[in-house]
């Protein structure tokens, strides 16, 4: 697996998914409970990148566990 791909790519994501809470945040003509309305989606999205990420730093980290315990 290439790791530094699948990161650079998940925090792109996430960037983006920080770039429309940021405008979500600005944008004066929403009001308050539909800026939280559509943030919920936003930072649910951005916690479940997050640990899909820290999951597969762990499937890789145990991967190259196992790897040296053979060779």
């Amino acid at each position: 697996m290439d790791m530094q791909l699948i990161e650079k790519n998940i925090n792109e994501i996430i960037a983006s998914l920080e770039n429309e809470v940021m405008a979500l945040i600005t944008d004066e003509s929403i009001d308050k409970q539909m800026t939280n309305i559509h943030m919920k989606p936003l930072a649910s999205t951005k916690q479940i990148l997050t640990n899909a990420l820290d999951s597969i730093k762990m499937v890789e980290k145990l991967y190259k566990e196992e790897l040296e315990k053979i060779e």
